[in-house]
C-alpha cells in the first residue's frame, strides 16, 4: 500500500508542475501596486539579492543618497532597478526604509491576501477517518474562475481487515473565494477499491464507481498556505442495486501558486 501512496503522490506532484509551467506568467509576477516612482535609500546601503529570498545572494549594494525604482512586486520581495541599471530584489522591511520624492517614508500596502486569492493552482495533503479507519489523502486543485475549480483527489485508507484506495475528480465551489476563511461544497465522481487481507479466507476485493459530496473550509495562514478542513459522504456502487456509504473527515495543509 505505501508503494501505491508514493506513485500517487509523484502523479499528483507532477501535474501540479505541469500546470504551473502552463500558467507561469500568470502566477509568478505580479505588477507593483503603487504606480511606480522613484526611491532615495536612506540606510547606509540597500541590499540587491538576485531573487524574491533570502536564499538568493547579494550581488550589488545601492549606497545611501542613491535611488531605485520598484517594477514588480512578489508578496514581500520588490523587484528594483539602480540608477546604474542593476536590477535585483529587495525585502519589503528594508525599501520602507527609503524616502520618496517628497522626502517622507515610503510604505507599502500588504498584498499577501491578494496572491492568496489570485490563486491558481492548489496542492495538498490531508489526515482523517474514512469510516471509523484512517485516511490519508492528496488533491489538487485548479481554479477556472473566481468561484468554480477543479479537483482531483485521491486517498488510501488502511483498515483492519482490508485497505481501501480511491480516487475522484470533480466541481469545487467557494462562493465567499475573497475571505480569509472560505467555505466551500464540491461533488464529484471517480473509482473505489477495496482489498481484504490476505488473512481472510474466501474474501473478494471490490471495485466500483464512486461519487462524493464534500463540504469544508479553508484558511489563508500566511505566505503560500492554507489550511482545510472538510467532511466527505462517498457513495461506491457495488453492483446495480447495491451501494455502500462511508462518511469522511480530514484536516490538512496545502500550498498554492
Amino acid at each position: 500500500m505505501s508503494a501505491v501512496r508514493a506513485h500517487l503522490a509523484r502523479a499528483l506532484w507532477a501535474l501540479a508542475l505541469v500546470m504551473a509551467a502552463a500558467l507561469g506568467p500568470a502566477v509568478h509576477a505580479q505588477p507593483a501596486a503603487e504606480p511606480v516612482e522613484q526611491l532615495q535609500v536612506a540606510d547606509a546601503y540597500l541590499e540587491l539579492h538576485t531573487g524574491p529570498g533570502r536564499g538568493f545572494p547579494v550581488f550589488f549594494v545601492v549606497e545611501r543618497g542613491a535611488s531605485v525604482v520598484v517594477e514588480l512586486r512578489r508578496t514581500d520581495w520588490f523587484r528594483v532597478r539602480a540608477a546604474g541599471g542593476q536590477v535585483g530584489w529587495v525585502p519589503r522591511a528594508q525599501l520602507e526604509r527609503t524616502l520618496t520624492e517628497a522626502g517622507i517614508g515610503k510604505s507599502f500596502r500588504d498584498i499577501l491576501l491578494d496572491d492568496f486569492l489570485a490563486r491558481r493552482v492548489e496542492f495538498g495533503g490531508a489526515g482523517g477517518r474514512f469510516g471509523g479507519e484512517p485516511l490519508l489523502k492528496l488533491w489538487l486543485g485548479v481554479r477556472l474562475a473566481r468561484p468554480v475549480g477543479l479537483e482531483l483527489a485521491g486517498g488510501q485508507v488502511q483498515g483492519t481487515f482490508s485497505g481501501t484506495d480511491f480516487w475522484h475528480v470533480g466541481l469545487v465551489a467557494e462562493p465567499w473565494f475573497d475571505q480569509r476563511w472560505s467555505p466551500f461544497v464540491s461533488v464529484g465522481l471517480g473509482t473505489f477499491r477495496n482489498i481484504p487481507n490476505r488473512s481472510l479466507v474466501d474474501a473478494q476485493g471490490v471495485n466500483a464507481r464512486l461519487a462524493q459530496a464534500s463540504a469544508g473550509v479553508r484558511w489563508y495562514i500566511s505566505e503560500r498556505f492554507v489550511a482545510r478542513a472538510d467532511t466527505t459522504l462517498y457513495t461506491a456502487f457495488v453492483a446495480d442495486n447495491r451501494s455502500l456509504e462511508y462518511r469522511a473527515v480530514s484536516i490538512g495543509l496545502a500550498f498554492f501558486f
